[in-house]
Parts: C-alpha cells; structure tokens; sequence
C-alpha cells in the first residue's frame, strides 16, 4: 500500500527552502567585495588588448583591486572606460596616475597606480561625475610605438637621412689628407710605443715585482706599527700622567716656596736695613787690615830680624 504524501508539508519545505535561498543569496550579494572597495573610473587613449575583466589592479606593485568593468568611453569613443574596484584604504591621490602593463611574454595586461604624494588630497568625484575618474598615462609600449612610428614617418625618416648626410659628410671634413697623415703618424708612434713597451716587458715585470714587494713591506710595516700601536699609547699616557703629577708637585713646590718668603719677608727686609750696613763696615774694616797685613809682610821680607828686634830706626845722614 503506498504512503500518503501530506502536500502542504511539501509546498511549505518547498518555500521556506526558498525563501531561504533568497536570503542566502542576499546576503551574499551584500556581502560582496564592493562593500569594502571604493569604484573609480579610468580613460585610457591607447589599446587595452590583454587586459580583461577581473584583472589586477595594483598599487606600486601591490595587489590593490579588480577590473570591474571595460567599456568605450560613451561620451568619447576614442577612449576607453576602465571602472576599478580599489581597496578602501588604498591611498588614491589627485596626482595618482593609472597605467597600463604587460606581464611579460603572456600578453597579460594590468593596471599599475603610481604616483600619489603623501601631502596631495584623497581623490573625489566632482560634480557630474559618477564615480572619481584617475588620470592615466601611457604605457611604455604605447610610448615605444609611438616613437617608433614618429621615427618610421616620412618626416622622420627624412630628418634621419639628413641627420646621416650631415654626419658622413662631417667625418669625410674630418678625415681629410692632413688628418688622415697625422692619424697614421699616430698609428705609428702607438706601434713603436708597443714594441718599446715589449721591449722592456723584463724591465716592466722587474718593477712591477719591486712595487708588490714595496706594497708587502709596508703592510708588514703597518701590521707592526698597528701592534705595537696599543703599548706606545699606553707609554705615551703613563708619560703624560707622569709629567702631570711632575707638573703638580712643581706648582705645589712653587707655592710653598711662595708662602716661605712671604713669610721670611720681615727677617729679609731686618737683614737688609741692618745686617748689610754692618756687613759693609766689616768689610772695610776687613780691607784695611789685609792693607796693614801686606806692609807687614814686605817689611818681614825686607828685614826678618825685625820680627825679633823691632823695626830699626833709620839712619842719619851725613851732617845729622
């Protein structure tokens, strides 16, 4: 016998599986990363080939956003709108600069934002505009082919044909006779200057031997003059403290010797007014019986016998 099936518990598992679906889908759908990301716009007036969709963006080589959307510009159809979804927190300036780049050989093209100082304002929409649009600049490949096309044009080319008729007929002014004789006098010299050189290779080598030897010496000079470097200072400080302590006690001796004679000042100036005039009587005195001395000597020399008798009277002359 087969089971009832209750259809109202059915179509109620049905709709409250909906309903539940829904929710899971909103809730999805507000919680993806454009909540947390800032859109701006970006005008590029080059091709935008290798790049898609979901595409990096990034922030001085930082992964910062995505290629949300890539459209021509509907106001301008030679540019094309890139809209970017950017961090929140990227720091997007007025002077930031979105450019485009290829990785490498794969032809896969990212955006790169550049630029950005720290002083410049954040960047905002003005008025009329939907989102803040950042400046954009050109890639180097775009650059390289529009070098390469200026220089491929017939202007171009004909300003470079002209650049080399100048030049070959600057080198053919240059290169005259004259020049060309003095060029080979050149040559020659150089040739003689190498076999000289050659010649003296032996010399060259001998010298080159006595330099290394001098460089060795003076290292081994240096290496000893660096050992023997620590007890120099060392005598050189024990020195120094040396005649610093020498110093002092001399200062210390020239005080005391100071302090003494002010002290003794009294006594010396006493020597002075009375010692001295007595010590010049004195040596008067002494003066004077060194005279008497030496007449008493001469007349010793002249008449010994004086010494026993007495000085003799002289004698009378002749009528006396």
């Amino acid at each position: 016998m087969e089971p009832k099936v209750n259809y109202v518990l059915v179509g109620a598992f049905v709709a409250v599986l909906g309903v539940a679906t829904l929710l899971v889908v909103f809730w999805l759908g507000k919680s993806d990363y454009r909540g947390v990301y800032d859109r701006y716009y970006g005008y590029m007036r080059e091709s935008v080939a290798g790049l898609s969709v979901n595409s990096t963006v990034k922030y001085r080589g930082v992964e910062v956003g995505r290629v949300k959307d890539i459209q021509l510009n509907p106001d301008n159809s030679e540019e094309v709108r890139l809209t970017l979804d950017i961090l929140h927190a990227t720091p997007v300036k007025i002077d930031t600069v979105a450019l485009l780049e290829t990785q490498g050989l794969t032809g896969l093209a990212t955006v790169n934002l550049q630029g950005g100082s720290r002083e410049a304002p954040a960047l905002v929409a003005e008025p009329g505009q939907e989102y803040p649009v950042i400046r954009t600049g050109p890639s180097l490949f775009f650059r390289l082919d529009m070098a390469i096309s200026r220089l491929l044009s017939d202007q171009g080319l004909t300003k470079l044909l002209a650049n080399v008729n100048t030049f070959s007929q600057n080198a053919t002014a240059v290169l005259d006779e004259e020049n060309q004789a003095s060029l080979r006098q050149i040559l020659k010299d150089l040739s003689a200057l190498t076999q000289t050189v050659a010649a003296r290779s032996a010399g060259v080598d001998q010298g080159l031997v006595s330099a290394s030897q001098a460089a060795e010496h003076v290292a081994r000079m240096t290496e000893t003059l660096n050992q023997q470097m620590p007890a120099l200072l060392e005598r050189v400080n024990k020195s120094a403290a040396a005649l610093q302590v020498m110093t002092e006690e001399m200062a210390r001796t020239g005080r005391s010797v100071r302090s003494a004679l002010q002290d003794s000042r009294p006594d010396i100036e006493q020597f002075t007014r009375q010692t001295l005039s007595e010590t010049g009587a004195l040596v008067t005195e002494l003066r004077a019986l060194t005279g008497t001395l030496q007449r008493v000597a001469r007349q010793l020399e002249q008449e010994p016998s004086a010494l026993v008798r007495g000085t003799m009277p002289p004698q009378r002359g002749p009528g006396e």
